[in-house]
C-alpha cells in the first residue's frame, strides 16, 4: 500500500506548484501592464500609512474627521512641495556657479596626472603616436574621396534651399513647457485625491477587506490588518525621522565645510537614504566631486568624505538598530531582492515602494497559511528552529557550525539546558527519519561523528550562571552530591560511584543511541559520578562477553527511539546474568508517546530528557552511599574520624 500511494503524494504537490507558478506569472504581468494605475494607488496607500497617526491624533483632540484629514494632507504635501521647490532653486543656483569651478578641477586632474606620470608616461606617448598615425592614414583617403565627389558632381547642380520655421509664439512656448509636466502633475493630483479618500474611508475600507478575506475568520484577518498597519506606520515614521535627521546633519556639515548648495545635498541624502544599502553612497558622490572642484587643496574633499563616512557608520550601526529594531521584519537579502524586483517592475517609484510592499507580503504570509512561503523567504525569522538547525548540521557533517550555535546558546543558558532542549530534539528528529528509512548508514555515521566532536568541544565548558539560575534538575543534583561528599561523610564507600566505570552507559539499539550515551556520560561526569560510555555494538554477541562489568554500580541503557518490550527484556536478562547486582536503569529519551512499560520489576525506567536521567542516577548514588554509610561499624567511623 505504501508503494502504490507514494506516486500520488508526489504528483499533487507538483501540480500545485505549476498552478502557483502560473498564478504568480499572471500577477506579475498584471502588475507590469497596470503600473500606470497601480503606482499612484500604491503611493497613496504609502502616504496614508504615514499620515494616519496624525489624523488619529487630531481626532483625539476632538477635531472632526474631515477637517483632520484635510489638515494632515495639506501639511504633509506642503512639506513635500516645499522641499521640491528648495531642491529646484538650489539646483539652478549650482548650475550657474559650475563654470567657475572647471579650472580648479582641471588643475587638480593635471596634478594627479603629474603624480602618476611615472607609470602612465609611456602609455600617453604610445597613444599620441597612434593618433598621429591614424591621422596620416585617413588624410589621403579623405583627399581622394573629395576629388571623386567633384568628378561625379554635375556642372549645373541645383541651388540648395534652406527652409526655416517661424519663431514660435508665446502659446507654443507655453505648451512646450507645460507638456513634460502634465504626467507628473496628473499623478500627483491622483495621489492626493486617493490619500484623502483612503483616510476618510479608512474604517469602511477595512471592513470591506475583512469581508473579502472572509468574515468567518475575523480574528485572523483583524490580526493581519493590525499587524500590517502598525508595522508599516512605525517603519515609515522611523525612516522619515532617521533620514531627515541624517539629511539635516549632512546639510549643516557641508555648509560648515564650505561645499556649495549644501541644502540640496542634505535633501538628496535624505531622499536617497530611503533606497536600501546603496542610497547613502550614491548621495555622497556629487558632494565629493564638488568638494574636489571648489577647494584649492584636498582638505575639503577629505572632510566631506569623513562627514559622510562617520554619519553613515553611526546611523547604520547605532541609530538604526535602536530605532528600527525588528519593525520591518525583513531579512537583508529580502530587502535587496525586493528592491531589484520592484525597480525592474515599476522603475524608480518601485525602488521607493519596495520595502513597504515587501513588508505587506511578509505580514500576509504570517497570517495566511497558503502564503506562508512569503514569511519564510522574506521574513527575518530564523528559517530553521535550533533543533532543526543542529540536525541539519549533523546531516551535513559540520561540527564547527554546530559548536558555534552551542556557544551562542550557552552565553545565556547552561550546558544541560542546551543538551535537553536542542541536541536531544535534534537526535529525536534523526530517529524519526531513521524509523522511516530516510537515513542510510553513511548519514548515521556522520551524525554520530558530529555529535562526538561537539561533545568533545563542549567538555571544558563551565556554566557562568549562578547555581540558582541553572536547570532545576542540575541544581538539585549538585546539592545532593555536595551533601554526600562533604568532609564529614567522605567514606571509602562513596568511591564506588566516583571511580571510572561506576555507571556504564550502554546504547540500546544503534548509533543514534550511542550519540545520546556520549552526552549522558558527560553530564554524569560533571555531577561527580564516574560514568563510562560504550559503543553501539556493546550488546552484540561478539562484544558483550568481553565487557568488564566488575566495576559497575549501575547500568544505564539509553534509547532515543521507541524500543519494544521484548528488546528491553532481552537486554536486561543478559546484563543480570553477567553483572554482580548492579542497578539497571532504562533511559527512554524519545517522545512521550514512545514510552513503554516493561514487565520486569527489578529495573527502573526513566522517561524524559538527559537532565531527568542524570538526576535519577545522582539520587540513586546518594541513596546508595547513605545506606552503606549507615551500615559502617562505630569503630570504623571512629577510625575514619581519627584519621581525618
Amino acid at each position: 500500500m505504501a508503494d502504490t500511494a507514494s506516486p500520488i503524494k508526489l504528483q499533487q504537490p507538483r501540480g500545485h506548484a505549476l498552478t502557483n507558478l502560473a498564478v504568480a506569472a499572471l500577477i506579475v504581468t498584471a502588475l507590469y501592464f497596470a503600473r500606470e494605475v497601480l503606482v499612484p494607488v500604491a503611493l497613496a496607500v504609502l502616504f496614508s500609512f504615514v499620515l494616519a497617526p496624525f489624523v488619529i491624533r487630531l481626532q483625539s483632540w476632538r477635531v472632526p474627521r474631515t477637517l483632520s484629514v484635510l489638515i494632515a494632507v495639506f501639511v504633509g504635501f506642503s512639506i513635500i512641495f516645499s522641499m521640491g521647490g528648495l531642491m529646484v532653486s538650489q539646483a539652478n543656483r549650482l548650475a550657474e556657479e559650475l563654470p567657475g569651478y572647471q579650472q580648479t578641477l582641471r588643475e587638480k586632474i593635471q596634478g594627479l596626472r603629474g603624480v602618476a606620470a611615472g607609470g602612465s608616461g609611456t602609455l600617453e606617448r604610445a597613444s599620441k603616436v597612434l593618433r598621429e598615425l591614424d591621422t596620416e592614414l585617413q588624410n589621403p583617403a579623405r583627399g581622394q574621396a573629395a576629388i571623386d565627389g567633384l568628378r561625379r558632381q554635375p556642372l549645373d547642380r541645383p541651388i540648395p534651399v534652406e527652409i526655416r520655421q517661424p519663431d514660435p509664439g508665446t502659446l507654443t512656448t507655453l505648451v512646450a513647457i507645460i507638456q513634460p509636466l502634465i504626467q507628473p502633475l496628473t499623478t500627483t493630483g491622483i495621489v492626493v485625491i486617493f490619500v484623502i479618500f483612503i483616510l476618510l474611508q479608512r474604517q469602511d475600507l477595512r471592513n470591506r477587506f475583512i469581508r473579502l478575506a472572509g468574515s468567518q475568520d475575523m480574528q485572523r484577518t483583524t490580526a493581519a490588518l493590525d499587524d500590517a498597519g502598525q508595522r508599516l506606520s512605525r517603519l515609515f515614521l522611523n525612516q522619515i525621522i532617521v533620514n531627515a535627521s541624517f539629511g539635516l546633519i549632512i546639510g549643516i556639515g557641508l555648509q560648515l565645510i564650505g561645499v556649495p548648495s549644501a541644502p540640496l545635498w542634505g535633501l538628496l541624502a535624505m531622499i536617497l537614504r530611503f533606497v536600501p544599502y546603496v542610497g547613502s553612497p550614491i548621495s555622497a558622490v556629487f558632494p565629493l566631486i564638488l568638494a574636489a572642484a571648489v577647494g584649492s587643496g584636498w582638505g575639503m574633499l577629505v572632510m566631506t568624505a569623513a562627514l559622510f563616512g562617520t554619519l553613515q557608520l553611526i546611523a547604520g550601526q547605532v541609530v538604526e538598530p535602536l530605532v528600527y529594531g525588528r519593525s520591518s521584519g525583513l531579512s537583508p537579502v529580502a530587502i535587496v531582492i525586493s528592491a531589484s524586483f520592484w525597480t525592474w517592475l515599476w522603475g524608480p517609484i518601485g525602488l521607493v515602494l519596495a520595502t513597504p510592499l515587501t513588508v505587506c507580503l511578509v505580514v500576509v504570509g504570517r497570517h495566511v497559511d497558503r502564503l506562508q512561503f512569503f514569511d519564510v523567504l522574506l521574513g527575518n525569522e530564523p528559517a530553521l528552529t535550533p533543533p532543526q538547525l543542529v540536525y541539519q548540521r549533523m546531516l551535513a557533517g559540520d561540527p564547527i557550525e554546530a559548536s558555534q550555535q552551542a556557544q551562542t546558546y550557552l552565553a545565556g543558558a547552561s550546558l544541560e539546558d542546551y543538551y535537553d532542549t536542542i541536541m536531544l530534539d535534534g537526535l529525536r528528529l534523526a530517529e524519526a527519519d531513521a524509523r522511516l528509512g530516510r537515513l542510510d548508514r553513511e548519514r548515521i555515521d556522520r551524525i554520530l561523528a558530529t555529535v562526538t566532536e561537539v561533545v568533545d568541544d563542549l567538555e571544558p565548558h563551565e556554566d557562568r550562571l549562578p547555581t540558582e539560575a541553572l536547570a532545576p534538575e542540575l541544581a538539585s543534583g549538585l546539592a545532593r552530591l555536595e551533601q554526600v561528599t562533604d568532609v564529614g561523610s567522605s567514606t571509602p564507600l562513596l568511591e564506588r560511584w566516583e571511580r571510572p566505570g561506576a555507571v556504564l552507559c550502554i546504547p540500546g539499539s544503534g548509533k543514534l543511541d550511542e550519540a545520546a550515551v556520549l552526552i549522558l556520560t558527560q553530564m554524569l561526569k560533571r555531577r561527580g559520578i564516574g560514568a563510562a560510555a560504550e559503543t553501539a555494538d556493546a550488546l552484540s554477541m561478539s562484544r558483550f562477553f568481553s565487557l568488564d562489568l566488575s566495576q559497575a554500580a549501575a547500568f544505564c541503557i539509553c534509547y532515543v527511539g521507541k524500543p519494544s518490550d521484548a528488546m528491553i527484556q532481552y537486554t536486561v536478562r543478559r546484563l543480570s546474568k553477567k553483572s554482580k547486582g548492579g542497578r539497571i536503569i532504562i533511559a527512554l529519551l524519545g517522545s512521550a508517546s514512545d514510552a513503554v512499560t516493561p514487565g520486569t520489576i527489578d529495573i527502573t525506567t526513566v522517561v524524559g530528557n538527559f537532565g531527568s536521567v542524570a538526576e535519577f542516577v545522582a539520587e540513586t548514588a546518594v541513596q546508595n552511599s547513605r545506606s552503606q554509610e549507615a551500615s559502617i561499624p562505630d569503630a570504623a567511623q571512629v577510625a575514619v574520624a581519627a584519621g581525618h
